[in-house]
């Protein structure tokens, strides 16, 4: 039987979401008896533009609909734009349709996470709208509970809906103390209850 995994499954321009769902991955390695599996998702452009190479130049590889289906659980993560998910990610996710129908990913764990170029930038819309595609494909979403005493007191990201950075406008800052904590926090939920469900 191969290792359950925790997809975090991401898209970064700036680098930013990307150093958080690495963070996120430490969380779910510390747990033990289960894997961290970084995917991205390729940039949309319009018709006119050269299509994308098939495998990135660098960074975590795109994320395949076999990676989404057998996952034990999900860390989604994206920049704002507008207060919304980057098109990118929502491209990917209206994709998954058969996925949907199939109930590929119903019962399972999810999370989500984003980086914002400021702090009223929009991360709690960002991750509320990240969360309607897992509500339809029935997915347990899994916030990041108060009993994390920095939620309380984090003077940079960080919120109940999930992991947030702020990166400032250049995207010239680096993650907080409190913002690691709270990814690693939320990356050793996702696998500490993936692993519950996957046991029984």
């Amino acid at each position: 039987m191969t290792q359950p995994y925790v997809l975090i499954l991401y898209y970064s321009v700036g680098g930013s979401v990307a150093a958080l769902a690495r963070e996120i991955a430490q969380g779910v390695t510390a747990v033990g008896g289960i894997e961290a599996r970084l995917r991205t998702v390729p940039p949309v452009a319009p018709q006119t533009q050269v299509a994308q190479p098939s495998v990135p130049e660098s960074g975590a590889v795109y994320c395949s609909a076999e990676d989404l289906r057998e996952c034990a659980a999900l860390a989604l993560g994206s920049p704002t734009r507008f207060g919304n998910m980057a098109a990118a990610l929502k491209y990917f996710l209206d994709g998954t349709g058969d996925l949907w129908f199939s109930g590929s990913l119903n019962g399972k764990p999810a999370g989500v996470f984003t980086s914002t170029a400021t702090l009223h930038g929009g991360q709690e819309s960002t991750l509320l709208s990240m969360m309607l595609p897992l509500l339809h494909h029935g997915m347990l979403l899994c916030g990041v509970p108060y009993s994390e005493a920095v939620l309380s007191t984090t003077q940079s990201g960080g919120t109940p809906y999930g992991p947030s950075h702020v990166a400032g406008v250049q995207d010239q800052q680096p993650l907080s103390a409190d913002e690691i904590q709270l990814c690693r926090a939320l990356g050793q939920r996702l696998a500490r209850i993936a692993l519950k469900l996957v046991s029984q």
